[in-house]
């Protein structure tokens, strides 16, 4: 075997060409491609926050309006009312305009200090597991997406405007400003921070903080819906890939592995399944396979029967070609030598004859494989051979008539080469059984979808119980008039193996409404013009 080639069967070959990895990675190319949807999430939890941003930025200019038009003591209630509703936490700190740098001035209005806290800053280390496993996820699906990684948010240990960048900035561009933060659970943060003038030259930032956690909550939900769906495709995909994959791996695996053992020379022994519940196509290639084998084998045990009937043939003139050489030497008498030369020659003519029927005999179905078919009109071609054999004056005092059919009615496919050796091994046969003054009648007419030729003679005829064996090789019956050895018996298995290389029958039987004589029928598939 080759260095490059693998056997079937193998586990090598197995890894190499296996469906079921193969149906595996398609089913789960396409989940891949669902699995994306965890990317949309990403692009989902941004609108959100950026709605929320949005929403942010147009709370607080309301409260920077309402709080200019507020009395200064009610401006705390108010605060604490507008950060009920919100959510949110909300301070003020002064500022001087002279100011180049942030002064540490603490807050001079806090709501959380007129109303309860609107959120909480949960610690990590003090929650569940659930909600671990729920941050961990959350962190594994940021790194896959490429998610962005907002500033950690922490509250300052001294609440003083120094300490929050935000509300400078939005206090030197007397305007307003926003981030997005993380809070130490991971959950966004939002703050917002807008410049407050107070008409006597002095100014006020107004800071918003606010813990949007039911933003982490949807994006969750939404994930928990994914992954439950996903989960669920994933699990039929599967299941329905592995039943795909055993439905076709496995038979193809089955008759990968009686291949390998039938071209390991065991066809005998391989009995390939033919899979008779399958009406798919690998159904169809099990019984083809199945017939193939079956072929193969009937094929290997006609080349071993076909050796063994060549040898016994080559045997008897071998061992009168011995018989003679042997005697020849001992001989003294001048005429028994020349008889012994003469049965020499003989033989030896006998061997080349059967020499050369046989190669004739071992070429034909092969030839016929290869054989470029083309139409053939029998009518000419068996006239043209006929007309030749008389030319030739191989038919002797024996008459031969041929009922020529209309041109382009005994038409068929196939080749002129052979189907002219087989009509002529006939019409030799023919002749051969024939008596002196007889008459051979040949036929080629069109009988439905198949051309009947038909060849007939006077002779003894063909005894019923021979008339399947004469077609076998190195059979031979011939008439008493003829000398022993002047033929191989292979004519009528050539043209037997011919006739059925051209899907077409051949049959012995005897003639119609006569005493004696015989009649061989060949029918071939017409060929339409």
């Amino acid at each position: 075997m080759p260095r490059n080639s693998l056997a079937l069967g193998t586990p090598e070959a197995a890894a190499r060409t296996s469906l079921t990895s193969r149906i595996l990675a398609v089913n789960i190319f396409a989940l891949a491609m669902l699995a994306g949807g965890f990317f949309y999430l990403d692009s989902y939890r941004s609108q959100l926050i950026d709605a929320r941003l949005e929403e942010t930025e147009t709370q607080v200019r309301l409260i920077a309006e309402a709080y200019v038009v507020t009395p200064p003591d009610d401006r705390g209630r108010l605060l604490a009312k507008f950060g009920h509703v919100t959510e949110t936490r909300l301070r003020v700190y002064p500022y001087a305009s002279g100011d180049s740098t942030p002064p540490k001035s603490p807050p001079s209005l806090d709501s959380w200090s007129y109303s309860s806290p609107t959120y909480e800053l949960r610690d990590p280390t003090q929650e569940d597991w659930q909600k671990r496993a729920a941050r961990f996820l959350d962190r594994t699906i940021d790194v896959i997406v490429g998610a962005d990684h907002p500033k950690r948010f922490s509250e300052p240990a001294v609440d003083v405007l120094d300490a929050w960048p935000l509300a400078w900035q939005a206090a030197q561009v007397h305007g307003l400003a926003t981030d997005v933060q993380r809070a130490p659970d991971r959950t966004p943060m939002i703050l917002a921070a807008i410049d407050i003038r107070d008409g006597r030259g002095g100014g006020n930032v107004l800071l918003s903080t606010e813990n949007q956690r039911d933003i982490t909550r949807i994006v969750r939900a939404e994930r928990l819906r994914l992954g439950v769906v996903l989960l669920i495709v994933v699990l039929v995909s599967v299941s329905l890939s592995l039943f795909l994959a055993r439905t076709i791996v496995r038979p193809l695996r089955r008759l990968a592995l009686a291949a390998h053992r039938v071209r390991l020379g065991r066809a005998r022994e391989v009995q390939v399944p033919r899979l008779p519940e399958r009406r798919d196509e690998i159904g169809t290639l099990a019984r083809a396979l199945s017939d193939m084998s079956l072929a193969i084998r009937q094929r290997i045990d006609a080349t071993e029967a076909f050796a063994a009937d060549v040898a016994h043939e080559l045997k008897n003139p071998l061992a009168s070609l011995r018989s003679a050489v042997d005697s020849l030497d001992l001989v003294k008498d001048p005429d028994l030598k020349q008889q012994l030369i003469t049965v020499i020659r003989d033989d030896v003519a006998r061997l080349d004859r059967l020499i050369t029927d046989i190669s004739e005999a071992s070429r034909v179905d092969a030839e016929l494989a290869r054989a470029r078919f083309e139409s053939i009109d029998l009518g000419v071609m068996i006239e043209g051979l006929l007309a030749t054999r008389e030319a030739r004056g191989r038919n002797g005092s024996v008459r031969v008539a041929f009922a020529r059919p209309h041109r382009g009615t005994a038409v068929v496919f196939g080749d002129g080469s052979r189907l002219t050796r087989v009509v002529e091994n006939l019409v030799e046969n023919a002749v051969s059984f024939s008596p002196d003054g007889g008459l051979v009648q040949v036929s080629a007419t069109r009988d439905g979808d198949d051309v009947v030729i038909k060849v007939e003679d006077e002779g003894p005829g063909v005894p019923a119980d021979a008339r399947e064996a004469i077609f076998n090789r190195f059979h031979s019956e011939r008439p008493d008039k003829e000398a022993f050895g002047r033929h191989s018996g292979l004519g009528l298995a050539i043209a037997k193996a011919i006739v059925e290389g051209h899907n077409g029958t051949i049959v012995a039987m005897d003639r119609d409404n006569a005493p004696r004589g015989a009649k061989f029928v060949i029918r071939l598939p017409a060929r339409s013009l």
